[in-house]
């Protein structure tokens, strides 16, 4: 029974997100929601990587520079090289992994705080690793003008229309992020059912009473990192590809802390936490334009009243861990 619930709450989101939500904003020319909640769609895609990370004891801020280098290699290989955008965004996935499997090694080592700082520094660093790496980069200018989409068929079947003759491309970017999203939150929340969730749960818990029933921590905190990392990667693909465009600030430091917001609002003990935390505090932040000089301080009052009173998260309103 409990089952067929969840069967049901599944088929009725996907529904909303798939059929009703586009066809409301694109009868109503609402593009501005369109971008929207495609943006939050990428936005929770890159921090479930976060959420990953701290399932197996770990807070990364570092998430930003994974979405960067995906962006980047995404930006290179579709203008550079010609590859088709389709092929690009699991490359950008794997380059991120490969890249988060080379400074995992040493720094997953690390606990707690200090584990922390050195990933705050990781978005910083590949910030400068952009500048500096003009013929491949571009430096500060960046890379522009980088092809929407094209399509996607096999054996002569069309499976996804070229983007630049839609009659309205942001459309196909929504279901493009959605469908992404769905794909990457549907992998997390099997993940936590395997043998390699209980195992990953077992480290947030105790290592090192882990490590006594002979489970080899490094090999899955490092496995873990690069699978959280691919989805940042590929995250920075898609939504460079939505703005057209990729620059050293592309991705902040600040953007690595929202993720990590984002997936603490949401709720830490909540696979589909990054979700609601992403909806909440990008639009929220939006909404409160009309405030104007008060809105980053209504917004961090905001913040801070959601900490002290839900310490776990929004979806611990709902569900009783």
């Amino acid at each position: 029974m409990e089952n067929k619930s969840f069967i049901l709450k599944v088929i009725i989101a996907l529904i909303v997100l798939l059929i009703v939500i586009p066809s409301v904003l694109v009868l109503t020319q609402r593009n501005d929601y369109l971008y929207g909640i495609t943006s939050v769609a990428v936005l929770s895609m890159i921090s479930a990587g976060v959420w990953l990370t701290f399932y197996m004891g770990r807070i990364n801020i570092g998430q930003g520079a994974y979405a960067l280098i995906g962006a980047y290699t995404t930006a290179v290989l579709v203008t550079q090289l010609g590859l088709s955008f389709w092929i690009s965004i699991f490359v950008a996935g794997f380059v991120a992994a490969f890249f988060s499997i080379l400074i995992g090694i040493p720094i997953l080592r690390l606990k707690g705080v200090y584990f922390s700082m050195i990933t705050l520094t990781l978005t910083e660093v590949a910030k400068l690793l952009a500048i500096a790496l003009v013929p491949i980069t571009n430096g500060p200018r960046g890379i522009t003008n980088i092809p929407l989409p094209g399509e996607l068929s096999i054996f002569g079947l069309t499976l996804i229309p070229d983007f630049s003759t839609m009659e309205n491309s942001k459309i196909g970017f929504y279901y493009l992020a959605v469908i992404a999203m769905i794909i990457t939150f549907a992998i997390m929340y099997r993940l936590t059912k395997s043998r390699m969730g209980i195992l990953l749960r077992s480290l947030q818990q105790n290592e090192e009473l882990a490590s006594s029933f002979g489970v080899n921590i490094s090999y899955l905190r490092v496995i873990s990192y690069a699978i959280a990392s691919f989805f940042g990667g590929v995250g920075g693909a898609i939504f460079i590809n939505l703005t057209q465009s990729v620059y050293p600030t592309t991705f902040q430091v600040a953007d690595s802390i929202n993720y990590m917001l984002y997936t603490f609002l949401g709720g830490l003990a909540y696979v589909f936490g990054p979700i609601l935390g992403s909806f909440v505090l990008y639009f929220s932040w939006d909404l409160l334009f009309v405030f104007k000089e008060y809105q980053l301080l209504i917004y961090s009052g905001i913040m801070i009243i959601l900490m002290v009173f839900l310490p776990n998260g929004i979806l611990s309103l709902r569900f009783k861990k």
